[in-house]
Formats: C-alpha cells, sequence, structure tokens
C-alpha cells in the first residue's frame, strides 16, 4: 500500500472523532488520494460514510480551486506581457499590429475565452520538448473529444484532478467553467468511491 495511504489511515483512526473529517479532508487535497481515496479511508477509520464523503470532496476541491485560481492569474500575467511586447513591436515598426495577425484577441474576447481545443491537440510534446505522460496525453484526447464535462468526467481515470485542472487553464478555459466540472467531477467520483467502500465494509461485516 501507498505509504501515504498508510499514514492517513493510521492517523484518522488515532485522532479522535472531531478530528477524523479535517484528516480526511488534508488527505483528499493530495494528487492521486483525492476525494475518492480519501473517502475510502475515512470509511474504513470507522468514520460515517456521508461525513467522510464530503469532507474528502471539501478537501479536494479546495485544493483544486486554490490551483485553478493561481494558474489563471499566472495565465493572465503571461498573455498580457505578450500582449504589450507585440505592442511595443508594432510602435517601433511604424505601424499598428493587427489583430487577426500578431496573435491578439479582438475587442471583447479575454484571454480565458480561448476554447481547450486550440491548444489539446498540439502534440504529445511538453514544457522543454520533453514527451508528455500517458495520462496527460489521454486527458487532452478527453478534452478533445468530449470537452469540458466530458473530460473532467473521465479524467480521474487518467490524471488526478489537480493536474487536469492545470492543463484546463493552460487551455484557456474559463475558471468558472472548470470549477463548475472539476466540482461536479470530484463529487461524482467520491460518492461512487464512498458507496463501493461502504458496501464492501458491511459485506465484510455480514
Amino acid at each position: 500500500m501507498n505509504p501515504i495511504i498508510e499514514f492517513f489511515q493510521g492517523l484518522a483512526a488515532q485522532v479522535p472523532d472531531l478530528l477524523q473529517p479535517f484528516i480526511i479532508a488534508a488527505a483528499g487535497a493530495v494528487p492521486f488520494i483525492e476525494g475518492e481515496i480519501s473517502s475510502i479511508i475515512g470509511v474504513w477509520a470507522g468514520m460515517n460514510p456521508v461525513l467522510a464523503g464530503i469532507a474528502g470532496a471539501i478537501g479536494n476541491f479546495i485544493c483544486v480551486t486554490v490551483i485553478v485560481l493561481l494558474g489563471a492569474r499566472a495565465r493572465r500575467a503571461v498573455v498580457n506581457r505578450q500582449s504589450e511586447k507585440r505592442e511595443l513591436a508594432a510602435v517601433g515598426a511604424g505601424g499598428h499590429a493587427d489583430p487577426s495577425t500578431d496573435g491578439t484577441l479582438p475587442d471583447g474576447l479575454e484571454p480565458s475565452d480561448i476554447t481547450a481545443g486550440d491548444t489539446a491537440t498540439e502534440g504529445h510534446l511538453g514544457e522543454g520538448g520533453k514527451p508528455e505522460s500517458k495520462g496527460r496525453v489521454k486527458f487532452k484526447k478527453f478534452l478533445t473529444r468530449f470537452g469540458v464535462p466530458g473530460a473532467s468526467l473521465l479524467g480521474p481515470l487518467a490524471i488526478p484532478t489537480q493536474i487536469t485542472s492545470t492543463i484546463l487553464v493552460s487551455a484557456g478555459v474559463k475558471t468558472s467553467w472548470i470549477l463548475l466540472w472539476q466540482g461536479i467531477a470530484i463529487m461524482a467520483w467520491t460518492t461512487l468511491t464512498t458507496l463501493i467502500a461502504t458496501g464492501s465494509l458491511a459485506l465484510l461485516a455480514g
């Protein structure tokens, strides 16, 4: 078993009942544990399944929200910096930049309005020209084929929600749209694994 999972499982079993939800929420914020596995940890630690599921999902969603907001802020800064450089280059050349050719966006269109499909299919090379992981490649295929809703729901089959969120942010998807569907995906998968854990425990106890 993963040592991190063992750590949270042992900790959840040892702390008072009032502290267990906080331990499960903290576990939910960890990539590759997330709400799905943290809820199982809570159920097997003796927590109420509903409480375990809610705590795990909240921890997972808080982590994703922080990543999305920080990532979107960083992306806006980069886009604005590039736009300023193009404007300065155009002024230095004695002309005006054409939005259709210099890569700037038309009036009324923000960087966050760019569709995910524009960047999700640009090959399988990551930063520095290194090959992307199979999980990232699979998620981008989901994104191209099913859009943000489908990719968010299927994403946990490939990579953690923390990573899928960064990919969606870098693709220019609106922050509110990312958080909406990541939240739905977290709730759906956490509910599923909580039900499985509860059923398994009932079978073993019976």
